[in-house]
């Protein structure tokens, strides 16, 4: 029961006026309740499933790597009259993308758990997910669909394609370089509670005061 200043009398969970109002207000945690379970069960279907879909992309990555290691490198190389030692930039691009997608399905478990409640570093986390998450894609996307332009396996190349190759090279070593910055970053703020990127942010707010 609660009394305003002007001696109106309620019940503050149903907000009626004071009467019979015991059955209204379990009623109303009951409903209160059947809600917040819902949306719980929402929010867990929601990260379940981009953790299921990273480790469906980690385990086609995999597969993608033994074949590129198995076979693919060979057969590059003979195609294209190249050292296997000049195609080499490539196991390491794949090993980093089946390594990041370990890594990125686990955050998802996070920041489940880390919730919404604790926002400043929620919205930390987010910011990070999404610069390595970013990363790992143009790298994936790098390795899996531009690979077949400048190395493809239905014709040799010539010198224009060659100096494509050249280019591709060195952007794919970048990405992978990259992209391993971006997780090694998150993999160290998320084990240290985001606590030294929250502090990081909260003095450069200060100093710009």
């Amino acid at each position: 029961m609660y009394a305003c200043r002007c001696g109106y009398q309620f019940f503050w969970l149903c907000l009626k006026k004071k009467g019979p109002c015991i059955d209204s207000c379990n009623r109303y945690e009951e409903k209160k309740e059947v809600k917040e379970a819902k949306k719980l069960v929402q929010r867990y279907t929601h990260y379940f499933e981009i953790w299921a879909s990273n480790e469906k992309s980690r385990q086609k990555a995999f597969k993608d790597l033994n074949e590129m290691r198995d076979e693919g490198l060979k057969e590059l190389s003979e195609l294209h009259n190249l050292p296997e030692t000049e195609l080499g930039f490539i196991i390491p691009a794949w090993q980093q993308i089946v390594e990041c997608r370990r890594v990125l399905k686990w955050t998802y478990a996070y920041g489940f758990y880390l919730g919404e409640k604790e926002k400043t570093e929620f919205q930390i986390f987010e910011y990070l997910q999404g610069e390595a998450e970013a990363g790992l894609e143009r790298l994936h996307h790098c390795v899996e669909k531009e690979l077949l332009g400048p190395l493809g396996y239905t014709k040799k190349l010539d010198y224009t394609e060659y100096k494509n190759f050249e280019l591709f090279r060195s952007k794919l070593i970048d990405l992978t370089k990259v992209t391993g910055n971006y997780f090694e970053n998150l993999v160290t703020a998320l084990g240290n509670g985001l606590k030294d990127v929250k502090n990081s942010k909260e003095s450069k707010r200060k100093k710009g005061k």
